[in-house]
């Protein structure tokens, strides 16, 4: 299996991609920790894996809070045995014109997209770097490479995380930590969910037309990328096996942004 033995932790696992991030790195050998600022809804996810012999924990984990982030990481690494593998994950959105957006709102979105990336990442280097070295992968957007309306913030965080990638890749080189950022094009979860009446509201269109004319219309065929389908690039990123690959920003957005 491609992380027999490796520890991974994924945050915002809870749900939506971060959960079958986490089960895919389960089935592929790793032990996985799920760390969720809902708790609860961490162990269970936990719960699922186990009860499929699977090796998990759950993790409460804000990770806007320093010490949780510490504590957590620290948790992660005292429980399975180490920390191969982080998966900076966590993240809301917030759709709002920009003339309307509180300061209260943006620095909200910046400390859980931005701050957490780098309380996370500095939380697991310190692991990584006394070790045998890692990988971390970045979740970010084709929002971190392309705008849209009313996301001034998420399109800020996003574009934020593939600058942060690129430089713990350089200082991570001599310990043997890649770093790189997966780029997904709309993915049909809550998150998501939430957006289309928001939009709709505020663009004064139908739900059917945010979802046809604005999420899905660069796409090539009409299609919501999947969780399968961030799992799995989520998967190959963490198991390649050299510096090959690092820094580097990989879309999956059925073609909705191309490079």
């Amino acid at each position: 299996m491609l992380l027999q033995g490796k520890v991974a932790l994924i945050t915002g696992a809870a749900s939506g991609i971060g959960k079958q991030i986490a089960a895919t790195f389960a089935r592929a050998g790793a032990k996985v920790a799920i760390a969720d600022r809902d708790a609860d809804g961490a162990s269970a996810a936990a719960a699922e894996l186990k009860q499929a012999s699977l090796q998990a924990i759950g993790i409460g984990m804000d990770v806007t809070d320093p010490e949780q982030v510490d504590a957590g990481t620290s948790a992660a690494v005292r429980t399975l045995g180490g920390l191969d593998i982080l998966v900076s994950n966590a993240g809301v959105q917030l759709v709002a014109p920009l003339e309307d957006l509180s300061y209260a709102d943006w620095r909200r979105m910046l400390a859980i997209h931005l701050d957490g990336a780098f309380l996370t990442t500095q939380a697991a280097l310190r692991h990584m770097y006394a070790h045998a070295g890692g990988s971390i992968i970045y979740m970010g957007s084709v929002h971190s490479k392309e705008a849209s309306l009313l996301k001034a913030p998420y399109v800020t965080a996003k574009h934020g995380l593939i600058g942060l990638a690129k430089v713990v890749a350089k200082e991570g080189a001599k310990h043997r930590v890649r770093a790189n950022v997966i780029c997904p094009g709309f993915v049909r979860t809550p998150l998501v969910d939430k957006q289309i009446p928001e939009q709709a509201r505020t663009l004064g269109m139908t739900e059917e037309q945010v979802v046809r004319n604005i999420m899905l219309k660069e796409t090539v065929d009409g299609e919501f990328t999947t969780v399968e389908d961030v799992a799995a690039c989520a998967l190959f990123l963490a198991s390649f096996g050299s510096a090959a690959l690092t820094g580097q920003s990989l879309v999956v957005s059925h073609g909705w942004s191309m490079q």
